[in-house]
């Protein structure tokens, strides 16, 4: 069907979501894990390869996900409980969504019948990118090639993390000295 694996998990995952199911967290998980299992297992995974390490790949769960202000304030652009995935391949290559866990259902079900501030709401509930990415010392280069939001496509952002474990938090500034810095904390599921 497709030739790039990727573009078959993210289609699968965007229709798993679109249709509502509600498997449990650790259901979830087995299931990536299996997905994973099954596309990595004739493939060798190098130490690094283009500045990607070996750590890094794999598949994270997202645990948080906030914008910090400048002053201090805290918001939860995605809600309390965000839920996320984050793929990346041995080359660097990866695919990123993250979702609001108490999304809102449409007025309808015929999608061509919603209203379009519906569409803005739900819009604004989900993101999703994808592209590649290297590390070099404590700093994450990602490109973005497209994103679920026009604005994000074809650009550059850069992030200082921090690995704790199996934990991986990361910071992005989004430029403005006035404009809140994203901060995400990522969990590696076992492989």
């Amino acid at each position: 069907m497709y030739r790039n694996p990727w573009i078959s998990l993210l289609c699968g995952l965007a229709l798993t979501l679109f249709h509502g199911a509600a498997a449990g967290a650790t259901d979830f998980e087995k299931a990536v894990q299996r997905a994973d299992a099954a596309s990595t297992s004739s493939v060798t995974t190098p130490a690094i390869h283009d500045g990607v390490p070996a750590w890094l790949v794999g598949t994270w769960a997202l645990v948080r996900c906030d914008s910090v202000y400048p002053d201090g304030r805290l918001a939860e652009p995605y809600g309390p409980s965000p839920e996320g995935l984050w793929i990346i391949d041995s080359q660097g290559r990866y695919v990123m969504q993250i979702v609001r866990a108490e999304r809102g259902r449409l007025a309808t079900n015929d999608t061509s019948k919603s209203m379009s501030a519906e569409y803005q709401v739900a819009s604004m509930e989900a993101s999703s990118n994808y592209g590649w990415l290297r590390a070099d010392g404590m700093q994450l280069h990602v490109h973005i090639a497209h994103a679920s939001s026009l604005h994000g496509d074809d650009r550059d952002t850069y992030a200082t993390y921090q690995l704790q474990g199996d934990q991986l938090t990361y910071a992005v500034d989004h430029g403005a000295p006035t404009e809140a810095h994203g901060v995400l904390v990522w969990r590696r599921l076992a492989n």
